[in-house]
């Protein structure tokens, strides 16, 4: 009977085969990991080319809107109520637009039109409360709460008692504003 060679261990080679694999593997599972910063519902700016004149706020505005609400010096000024606080906050990041009360933003205001799906810096609205919508996959929002300047969930049980919520987006331009609110 024929003599066969000693084996081989193969575990070395097959080892180092599978770490560049491993590797290159775990590098692209963090790059897509979803993150605030990497939410699902922000498009690829390398994969969508930008609305030409829109007067809406794009999703990239929107995030700017997020960062002035998350500027801590903001935090400091007391007694803040949500809609002052929202209009604080759309002011500093470059989006001014004439005070309005909650309320009134619910019924409709002409620096905003009615959306149904929400994108971040999007206002959630309910009579007598109004909020920036962070990120709408985790329905998140900041706002004026009970315990302060924060964050909370628009579907939580206590949001939806208030009533059904409405979204909002900002209109860059009063020309605009007055042709696309015509069906509020």
């Amino acid at each position: 009977m024929p003599t066969l060679p000693p084996a081989r261990d193969n575990r070395r080679t097959i080892d180092s085969h599978r770490k560049p694999a491993s590797l290159a593997l775990l590098a692209c599972a963090l790059a897509c990991a979803p993150g605030w910063a990497q939410d699902k519902d922000l498009p690829d700016p390398s994969r969508t080319s930008p609305p030409q004149h829109s007067a809406l706020l794009t999703p990239h505005e929107g995030t700017s809107v997020i960062d002035a609400a998350l500027d801590p010096h903001l935090h400091r000024v007391p007694g803040v109520d949500c809609s002052h606080l929202v209009h604080t906050i759309y002011d500093r990041a470059g989006f001014s637009y004439t005070y309005a009360d909650s309320s009134d933003l619910y019924r409709g205001a002409d620096h905003f039109r009615r959306v149904k799906h929400p994108q971040p810096g999007d206002l959630v609205v309910w009579p007598g409360h109004v909020g920036i919508v962070v990120s709408p996959r985790h329905h998140t929002f900041f706002s004026a709460l009970s315990h302060g300047p924060g964050t909370a969930k628009y579907n939580d049980r206590y949001w939806r008692r208030r009533g059904p919520a409405r979204f909002y987006r900002y209109l860059k331009s009063n020309e605009s504003a007055g042709l696309l609110n015509l069906d509020r």
